[in-house]
C-alpha cells in the first residue's frame, strides 16, 4: 500500500530512546511467545477496553480485523468473553489481573491450569497483559490523537 506515515504514539516515545528501546523489545518478546495471533490481540482488547485507552483500543481493533478476527468476537474479548474455552479462561483471568492489581488467588491459577494452559503460557500471558499495561499508560498520559478508526463504544 501507500506509506503510512509514523504512527503518532510513535512521534511521542521518540522524546526517548530508552522508553523506545524498551518498547521495541517487549513488542518483541510479545510476538515470541507461544500464544497465538489472536489471544494476544484479544488480551490487547481487553486491558485497553478496562484502562479506557481509546487509543490502544482502536489500534487493536484495527489489527484484529486485519487479523480477521470477526467484529463480534473482538467486542466479545473486550468484555473478557470468548467462544473457544481456553481463550474464555485466559481472558477471565487477564481481566482479574488487571482489575486486581496482580492479586490472584489460587484457585484463579487452578481454572486458568484446568483449562489447559501450561506454566510456559502463564508466564507468556504475564508478559503480554504488562507489555498492554505498559502501552496503555503510555498512551494515556501522553494523548496521542487516534490515527486509527475509533472503536464503538460498548453496549
Amino acid at each position: 500500500g501507500e506509506m503510512r506515515s509514523v504512527l503518532n504514539i510513535f512521534l511521542n516515545m521518540g522524546n526517548s530512546i530508552a522508553f523506545l528501546k524498551g518498547f521495541l523489545h517487549l513488542y518483541e518478546a510479545a510476538n515470541q511467545t507461544s500464544i497465538s495471533p489472536k489471544i494476544r490481540e484479544e488480551i490487547a482488547l481487553l486491558v485497553a477496553q478496562i484502562n479506557h485507552s481509546q487509543y490502544c483500543l482502536s489500534a487493536h481493533t484495527a489489527f484484529a480485523k486485519e487479523l480477521g478476527i470477526q467484529e463480534q468476537d473482538i467486542l466479545k474479548a473486550r468484555h473478557g468473553e470468548s467462544q473457544d474455552p481456553k481463550s474464555h479462561a485466559i481472558l477471565k483471568f487477564a481481566k482479574t489481573v488487571v482489575e486486581n492489581r496482580g492479586h490472584i488467588s489460587n484457585q484463579e491459577i487452578a481454572s486458568l491450569k484446568a483449562a489447559g494452559v501450561s506454566d510456559q503460557e502463564l508466564v507468556e500471558i504475564i508478559l503480554l497483559i504488562n507489555f498492554n499495561l505498559f502501552t496503555n499508560y503510555f498512551n494515556l498520559i501522553t494523548d496521542p490523537k487516534v490515527d486509527f478508526p475509533i472503536a464503538p463504544e460498548l453496549s
